[in-house]
């Protein structure tokens, strides 16, 4: 007992310094960042929602259709460019914050694990406790990933902070959670959901909190069971309102949150999946790009404009077809999303930590692996010895299981990291006490174990693809910075793991036009075309080539090819137009720029060329 006092007197302060060592670090890695061209991002999903900022600064909202990406994040980013004005600094320099909190969190979640363990095991590892939780707590701020996704335009730490904030409520208090704490829980995963859904997956946590935990009067057992459920997914509606009100009363459209699930659960469960976001064929990768694509299909499949609930539920429907068609195939995908959430292979599908180490703006540290490794049986006697740390297991199963109707990706795990660096921490501790206890049973044990989690999460990833993809993102976002020198080394090396990979041979086509190499680059896209017939990018290009090379009638095969994957695309229908005024026919070339101005009205060059037309039909008359 007055070792546990005497902790206590220094928690507080160390949860200071935890706070301060953290937040140091992380304003380190904010502030190179700011030195290299990845603080405004180009490209992705940090493109997607700064861009989405500010069109919402511009009054430019989704109108009469339902979110198609949840918004939250792109709405807090709107909300501080509007006081600060345009400047991403900002956002990294709170998610800087709250991350360190995380690194607070983790501390007092070890610290607590520790604690409970001391009173079930004959060793005293009472005064080991506080360095257990510090070591754990550092190895956060020392992890890569953590350092690469705190600091850009993501939602991912405010994801991971509010996750475990909600974890460290239920662990902290030995009683049933009150019906403030409830509502509380509730409100705060709904505000997040907004903007990462994934943590709608710790209601079923809470609601286990009022079930499980202790100190409930058994006359008022279920009373209070039914009051703190209702409070709970009370809070939840409320944190998620704006969504929902969006949807259902402004936009009439019948969706919870966002309608781009659907196509996430499509990638995440097709012929082509592997557990990781591979994008089926007609999917370009970026997040705007396959959002714009998922509506563009549906609505070819149909025929017709499409409702965003009803875009959703198209691609849904091909997901549960090819679950039900392929049960056997479907189960085995499970087992390699089972085996990628625990695998040390990084599949970024940003790169971010991979462009941001290359740069020398993140510093060295810890990666999954190792973490995950070590946390294996560190869980394992958790979970034995020290009943608290049973939640902290259930919450990164959880974490877990919320990933399989979709797919695995770094950014997505990164939120069970902090309950496995407790655990590493934790039976590291349990092998040195039962080293100097001369208990050569534990500690032949937990060594047993730690050779079993070593092999299991470092079993190699033998496909080329998923080697490419760091290679092929970084030479993708050389080109687009036009420094082809770079782009050409990065494609080579994606190029030499998968030659047949679709958006490789495009990129290495686009690579090829700025070099003004028009011949190498034709050969790449009827390679592309090879692979994917129906590839919009590849026709288009080949399209503008034929242009460039008055191949009129080519020019419009291609126009007209690309227009029967994305009908509503108004620069192809503007590509033609143009074919078919060189050909002379004005009629055709009139009804084309038309339907281009309709989709996208006022756009200087469209407007142009429909003068051009104008004057040589008058000419022909």
């Amino acid at each position: 007992m007055k070792s546990e006092l005497r902790i206590g007197r220094y928690s507080f302060g160390l949860s200071h310094f935890i706070f301060a060592t953290v937040f140091v670090l992380r304003l380190l890695v904010l502030a190179r960042l700011s030195r290299s061209p990845f603080l405004v991002p180009s490209r992705g999903d940090m493109h997607f929602y700064n861009d989405w900022a500010q069109r919402i600064l511009s009054g430019q909202t989704t109108g009469h259709f339902a979110f198609y990406g949840l918004p939250g994040y792109a709405y807090l980013l709107a909300f501080l460019y509007k006081i600060v004005g345009y400047n991403p600094f900002v956002p990294g320099f709170l998610q800087a914050g709250l991350d360190a909190g995380i690194g607070v969190l983790i501390y007092r979640l070890a610290l607590r694990t520790c604690l409970a363990t001391s009173r079930l095991w004959k060793f005293a590892i009472q005064d080991q406790a506080q360095t257990v939780a510090v070591v754990a707590a550092l190895g956060w701020g020392l992890f890569v990933p953590a350092q690469a996704y705190s600091v850009i335009l993501m939602p991912t730490v405010w994801f991971v902070f509010a996750f475990w904030l909600v974890v460290w409520r239920i662990v902290k208090n030995d009683g049933t959670p009150t019906r403030r704490e409830c509502f509380g829980l509730g409100l705060l995963i709904g505000v997040t959901a907004m903007g990462v859904a994934t943590i709608l997956i710790l209601l079923p946590l809470v609601l286990a909190a009022l079930l499980l935990k202790p100190k409930i009067d058994p006359q008022r057992r279920w009373q209070t069971l039914l009051f703190g459920a209702a409070l709970l997914l009370g809070g939840a509606g409320l944190g998620t309102a704006p969504c929902w009100i969006h949807n259902y009363f402004i936009a009439r459209d019948p969706v919870f949150l966002s309608a781009h699930s659907g196509i996430n659960f499509w990638i995440g469960n097709n012929p082509t999946a592997n557990g990781y976001p591979r994008f089926p064929p007609g999917l370009r990768a970026g997040q705007a790009a396959m959002l714009d694509d998922s509506i563009t299909q549906a609505e070819a499949a149909a025929g017709h404009s499409l409702k965003r609930a009803e875009v959703s539920a198209y691609w849904s429907a091909q997901a549960k077809k090819y679950i039900t068609g392929h049960l056997a195939d479907w189960l085995k995908l499970l087992t390699l999303k089972l085996r990628n959430f625990w695998s040390s292979f990084q599949y970024d599908d940003l790169s971010i930590v991979t462009n941001l180490r290359e740069q020398g703006v993140i510093l060295p540290g810890l990666y999954f692996g190792v973490v995950a490794a070590l946390a294996v049986p560190g869980l394992l006697l958790a979970w034995w010895l020290a009943p608290p740390s049973r939640w902290i297991v259930a919450a990164i199963l959880l974490s877990m299981f919320g990933l399989f109707p979709v797919f695995i990706t770094e950014r997505y795990r990164i939120v069970a990291v902090p309950g496995l660096l407790i655990f590493a921490a934790f039976g590291l501790l349990i092998f040195w006490q039962a080293l100097a206890a001369n208990e050569s049973r534990i500690a032949a044990a937990y060594l047993a174990l730690l050779v079993g989690s070593t092999i299991f999460v470092a079993w190699p990833q033998r496909n080329p693809s998923l080697w490419a993809l760091d290679a092929y993102n970084s030479g993708w976002q050389a080109l687009e910075s036009n420094n082809l020198p770079l782009a050409e080394k990065k494609l080579a090396v994606a190029y030499a793991y998968v030659s047949g990979n679709s958006e490789t041979n495009f990129t290495l086509g686009n690579l090829r036009l700025a070099e003004d190499n028009v011949r190498d680059a034709q050969a790449f896209y009827r390679a592309v075309l090879a692979i994917d017939p129906q590839h919009k990018g590849a026709l288009n290009n080949l399209g503008v080539v034929a242009l460039e090379e008055k191949r009129w009638r080519d020019a419009q095969s291609f126009f007209l090819a690309a227009l029967k994957q994305e009908p509503r695309n108004p620069k192809t229908h503007y590509l033609l137009a143009r074919a078919q005024l060189k050909q002379g026919n004005i009629d055709r070339a009139r009804a084309e720029i038309e339907v281009a101005l309709q989709l996208k009205p006022n756009q200087p060059e469209f407007l142009a060329l429909q003068t051009e037309i104008s004057k040589g039909s008058n000419n022909g008359e």
